[in-house]
């Protein structure tokens, strides 16, 4: 069940990157955000040392390296593939058991740990002092003084008499949260649990109090300090005071180091505290909040805040964490697990005016061109069972964004609209004409076509999205149109492991575009000017050009050839229930000469033949007999291979299209020569002897 419960998220900048946690009451965690398998599995997931409560921060030039921390002071230095770990306590005393006021130094339950982003060998932690470590832990030196409020009224034994409750979630006067600017060394933000931010702009040496900013409560915790990327002056604080009976937000930014404040809470709901805040890299006017109950965010600096809840459970969001080099905000809950907004960028676009035009496409992420393996054979978790725990990838390929303002509506809906509005105003509501019904019920359904187009202008694919009104987002998987149109989806499809939809080839790596247009009454309109992306191979072997242009030049003639074989195959099973009929027909007219009978067997024994060539001698088949390899059978097994990799075709598949295309342009031939003369001649007898009529004649 999705209900852990992390206080931080940390990331690091591998490929698929991990996202990493501590979970209350159970262990740390490092997890793949992505596979190239059929989902996120158990094993995809690994302690990574540290405790239930602490920050955990990857090495940021290992991520198989990885610091956590835990109440008690606890910090951990793990190498995941040695297995070694061992504990580089800022202090040697572990204070549990102890009250808050024998401590030299005061650890939080959750005390924060974070690289420098200018030096990837300083990692601070955070006491009632602020720890820097340049040594892995080796050694550790205070580089402030108490940038609490030393209370120490506040700092005695917690509980009664007979029973007190010492852990170092009940310490108070401590530092809570710690951010190095990212474009500025030595500027260092700090926020306590009692109400503080500190700040210091050499590295330590000399630290300035800021105090009830922007009219935050004397002793609310600062629950999350967080310095821009885009200058050195802007930084944004969130403080909660839920230990005050005051549940109202409090987000507050300064734009000249911390001398002045505003708040910029704007429209957040008056009950639910502001945990975490997050903001973009790119555009700066872009910020996220995690609230008590839920994910906010705003482009226009915080003046006003839209709920982003589609898919995300009312929760309390304790972190926020930005990947940037895959534009995805990973969300940390209370209660309800780790999620990922999967390539947030439309939103640095989304503009009051542009929910005021009737449709926009926003910009399209480069999409990877890479192989989904199936680990476990099959696809998803094949036969593993429901308690195989999986969670799921992001869509494969490349992701369109586009908005709707109204929905694109048929005859009817617009009827009903009209009927309705005519009922408000106490108007006559007129029955429609014949006329005006049947175009109702003749009418196609209106579609949202994305089309998908090469550098040269070629268009190569259609996908069709929703015409409802809103933000929608449709996957291409990077791949032409399949060689067969699709079938019924099976009802049990996600028990029917084995069943798959027709696939087409893998395009060229290369710069595409998409287009968006409407089709109502059969009438296409363009609607909004083309976006452009990349589709990128992954590293190795695939990226080499000419083995790639060797691959796509090979898959092409493939697709040829199966499109041949699939109508020709679908040809002759057609023509055999044509002929089932014809002899239907024959024995319905008496009359007729009892040779046409014979030639319509003989024309049957004919077909079959060639469909044993085409199919397989399925009658043996059926008996386990060792049968021929049959034409469809050798086209999908090069298919199937070919789908499997990004490199040169191997010289078997290569021989085996060369047999393929030999054989079945002979049997092409045959039955070209069935349909137009035999079939022909047999159909002339029909109407000549006035027999009932039979499928395409």
């Amino acid at each position: 069940q999705p209900t852990a419960q992390f206080y931080r998220v940390a990331l690091d900048n591998d490929f698929p990157y991990h996202a990493y946690g501590a979970q209350q009451d159970n262990t740390t965690v490092r997890t793949a955000t992505r596979t190239t398998a059929g989902g996120i599995t158990d094993k995809d997931w690994y302690d990574v040392g540290g405790g239930e409560s602490g920050w955990i921060a990857p090495d940021p030039r290992d991520s198989e390296i990885v610091y956590a921390g835990s109440y008690g002071n606890l910090i951990t230095r793990q190498d995941h593939r040695t297995g070694q770990m061992r504990n580089i306590n800022p202090w040697p005393d572990n204070p549990m058991g102890y009250g808050a006021d024998a401590l030299k130094y005061r650890f939080q339950w959750s005390f924060p740990i974070v690289f420098s982003p200018h030096d990837p060998k300083v990692l601070y932690a955070g006491a009632n002092v602020l720890m820097k470590t340049t040594n892995e832990g080796q050694s550790w030196e205070p580089i402030s003084g108490d940038l609490t409020r030393n209370d120490k009224s506040k700092q005695a034994s917690s509980g009664g008499p007979i029973t007190q409750d010492n852990t170092s979630v009940e310490y108070y006067d401590t530092i809570f949260t710690v951010m190095e600017s990212p474009v500025a060394k030595d500027l260092i933000w700090v926020g306590t649990d009692d109400g503080l931010v500190q700040v210091t702009e050499d590295g330590g040496n000399n630290w300035r109090k800021v105090e009830k900013p922007a009219g935050a409560h004397e002793d609310a915790y600062v629950q999350r300090i967080l310095a821009s990327q885009h200058d050195a002056g802007t930084v944004y604080a969130a403080y909660e005071n839920h230990q005050n009976g005051d549940f109202k937000p409090y987000l507050i930014k300064s734009g000249d180091s911390g001398k002045t404040w505003v708040n910029i809470s704007g429209n957040l709901p008056e009950r639910g505290g502001v945990y975490a805040i997050a903001e973009d890299p790119v555009n700066k006017n872009l910020i996220f909040a995690g609230t008590e109950f839920g994910l906010y965010f705003s482009n226009i600096g915080g003046e006003k805040w839209i709920k982003l809840n589609l898919g995300l459970p009312t929760i309390m969001v304790r972190d926020l964490v930005i990947q940037k080099q895959m534009d995805d905000l990973v969300i940390g809950t209370f209660g309800r697990s780790i999620y990922v907004l999967d390539d947030y960028t439309p939103l640095r676009d989304l503009k009051p005016e542009t929910l005021t035009q009737d449709v926009a496409l926003f910009a399209v992420k480069d999409a990877l061109l890479y192989i989904e393996t199936r680990q476990f054979g099959l696809r998803g978790k094949a036969f593993l069972g429901e308690s195989f725990f999986t969670a799921d990838n992001p869509p494969y390929g490349a992701q369109f964004t586009y908005y709707l303002k109204d929905e694109i509506k048929t005859r009817k809906q617009q009827r009903r609209d009209a009927e309705k509005e005519a009922e408000k105003k106490k108007a006559a509501i007129v029955y429609p004409s014949a006329a005006e019904l049947r175009a109702e019920g003749e009418e196609e359904a209106p579609a949202l076509l994305l089309t998908i187009a090469d550098a040269s202008g070629r268009a190569l694919r259609t996908l069709t999205g929703p015409v409802t009104k809103g933000i929608h987002r449709v996957s291409w998987n990077l791949r032409e149109p399949a060689a067969e149109l699709p079938g019924p989806r099976p009802a049990d499809v996600d028990d029917d492991l084995f069943y798959e939809e027709p696939s087409g080839t893998l395009v060229a790596p290369g710069r595409y575009s998409v287009s968006l247009s409407k089709r109502v009454d059969g009438v296409v309109t363009p609607l909004v000017s083309a976006r452009e992306f990349t589709v990128e191979a992954e590293k190795g072997e695939a990226s080499e050009e000419a083995a790639r242009k060797e691959l796509f030049e090979f898959q092409q003639k493939v697709a040829r050839l199966e499109r041949a074989v699939l109508s020709t195959l679908a040809s002759a099973n057609e023509l055999n229930t044509r002929i089932g009929k014809i002899k239907e027909a024959i024995d319905a007219t008496p009359a007729m000469d009892r040779k046409w009978a014979d030639a319509a067997r003989a024309l049957e024994k004919k077909n079959n033949e060639i469909l044993r060539a085409l199919r397989g001698d399925v009658t043996l088949a059926r008996r386990n007999e060792n049968v021929p390899v049959a034409i469809v059978e050798r086209v999908e097994t090069i298919v199937n291979d070919e789908g499997a990799s990004l490199q040169r075709p191997p010289g078997s598949d290569v021989q085996a299209f060369a047999i393929a295309s030999q054989e079945f342009a002979a049997e092409r031939e045959k039955l070209r020569t069935l349909v137009e003369a035999d079939l022909k001649a047999l159909e002339q007898a029909l109407d000549t002897a006035g027999a009932p009529w039979t499928p395409g004649r």
